[in-house]
């Protein structure tokens, strides 16, 4: 007997329906373009914004832009395998990157691959790159300091855990080694850092890797390297991926500190992929949005509040000025996003005052509010009579009658600055940095000669540890300074001086020589 057509069509229904087994759809569409790392698929109606797309050959790509008909990606590595007519799949995730305990002491990509050499990374946790920012009810006051153990950030520019603070500057003044001091300081404290260094040269990644080595900072560290010779789409990624590292450790109820070395280049990279997929230019030829780029990742860092466990994620980036330019265009964006700025200036670099931060145009908003009690004590006017000593020394070059009060003024400034300046790769202890301010803003520095001031502070220190060593520990514990400690740092400068060459006697000595 014959099948009529009918009878085809009901059992195809019958089966149809009786069919209980489970489908897996994928949108496919077909290359229509490429170059240049972009590539313009056709079809993949059902595509997300900044979903993840399967070029095949485990080459990847980001849906950048959405239009009518075609989708631009741009491609996570290398595009040379890919052809037109290609065919490219959704796979419904959000671009997402390894993140946990793993990856603390390696050195890997945007994408979390290794790059140091120490075989695969063991985590199956994975955070899409670019999420909601925390609102403002899960969050709690910035409270609590991140010790960056150089003196003059933490009485000047104190940062506190969950906070943004900018550190900005020309190139080769000393932006990166601020951050890695930072990052060294934390050695044996309960704070994760992840740096991340975006469009710099593989070389001095590698620099810094062998330092935080050396020192014993990278037990404590993740590095996140979208290098010079990356793919403009890798170094765009970066921050982001370095950022979801740190919102793991965070959630956690940990502290996690971020370096962005540096958005200046990130916003390079924005705009040539943003130029690439042909989105419109504005000012500079950045485009629109890229101040809500770089918002959307500084809006991440915030400290929790209890319900959320109280972790936190302190953001600092750093952004390169042209001849000290602050007022310009992506400066501005950053500064305007940030709760202050720490501000390095090529002249102070020059005179040899290093860190060369600028003490009048370097603010934290968070302020006090992110200060031990201890250092609060001891540098309440410290920045505004730096800033007032600069301004004074600069009118005392054109008269030499000066009264006595401004003679003090500048020769207590003058070693006031001599005390601030602080070698690389030597962060010192709160007690430390404590015990030498004191000893500057009472005065016990004015009968020392300013070229002796670093001899000096040497000095105090190996006679604290031996002969005072109550002090560092009270300081350290309690974080305050309380009036028996005061006394003990009094009677400690005093037996100190006496017992060496330092003073008026020093002083003396050095005119007879000259």
């Amino acid at each position: 007997m014959a099948t009529t057509s009918s009878e085809i069509t009901d059992i195809i229904k019958a089966q149809i329906k009786s069919f209980e087994g489970t489908t897996e759809s994928a949108d496919v569409g077909t290359v229509v373009e490429i170059g240049d790392g972009i590539a313009r698929i056709h079809g993949l109606a059902a595509c997300m914004a900044s979903e993840l797309l399967d070029f095949g050959n485990e080459v990847f790509g980001l849906a950048f832009n959405l239009e009518e008909d075609t989708v631009s990606a741009i491609i996570l590595g290398d595009y040379t395998g890919i052809g037109e007519g290609g065919q490219v799949r959704t796979t419904g995730r959000i671009v997402e990157c390894p993140v946990g305990d793993a990856l603390v002491g390696r050195v890997v990509d945007p994408l979390g691959r290794p790059l140091d050499g120490k075989g695969p990374i063991d985590t199956r946790l994975t955070r899409p790159v670019d999420v909601v920012a925390p609102g403002v009810i899960t969050r709690q006051n910035v409270d609590t300091p991140v010790q960056t153990g150089i003196k003059v950030i933490d009485a000047i520019t104190p940062i506190g855990r969950g906070q943004r603070q900018l550190i900005i500057g020309d190139r080769q003044t000393g932006k990166t080694a601020v951050a890695i001091d930072a990052i060294i300081n934390q050695k044996g404290k309960d704070l994760v850092c992840i740096y991340v260094a975006i469009g710099q040269k593989e070389s001095s990644v590698a620099k810094i890797v062998a330092t935080l080595e050396e020192h014993g900072a990278m037990e404590h560290s993740i590095v996140v390297v979208a290098g010079a010779s990356s793919p403009a789409t890798l170094q765009y990624l970066a921050p982001f991926s370095g950022c979801a590292m740190g919102e793991f450790f965070r959630d956690e109820g940990k502290d996690a500190l971020v370096v962005y070395d540096d958005l200046s280049k990130h916003a390079w990279a924005y705009r040539q992929v943003s130029l690439l997929t042909r989105r419109p230019p504005g000012r500079e030829a950045y485009p629109g949005d890229v101040f809500y780029l770089h918002s959307r990742l500084l809006e991440r860092a915030a400290r929790l509040n209890k319900e959320n466990k109280g972790g936190s994620l302190t953001a600092l980036p750093i952004i390169e000025t042209q001849a000290n330019d602050i007022s310009a265009y992506i400066p501005t964006n950053v500064i305007s996003i940030t709760d202050g700025q720490i501000f390095l200036e090529t002249d102070l670099f020059n005179q040899g005052i290093r860190p060369a931060i600028n003490s009048g145009l370097s603010v934290s908003r968070v302020g006090g509010d992110a200060q031990t009690k201890a250092m609060k004590a001891v540098a309440g006017g410290l920045r505004a009579s730096l800033a007032q000593f600069r301004e004074l020394a600069a009118f005392a070059q054109f008269g030499s009658d000066l009264d006595k009060a401004t003679q003090q003024q500048l020769r207590r400034g003058e070693r006031m600055t001599e005390v601030m300046k602080q070698p690389q790769y030597q962060p010192l202890s709160l007690a430390q940095e404590v015990v030498i301010i004191f000893a500057g803003t009472n005065g016990y520095l004015d009968d020392v000669p300013a070229a002796r001031v670093r001899e000096f502070e040497r000095d105090i220190f190996r006679y604290m540890e031996t002969q005072y060593r109550q002090i560092p520990e009270t300081i350290a514990t309690s974080k305050k300074l309380e009036p028996d400690t005061q006394k003990a740092i009094k009677t400690m400068i005093e037996e100190f001086k006496k017992s060496t060459d330092f003073g008026e006697k020093t002083e003396a000595k050095t005119v007879k020589k000259s």
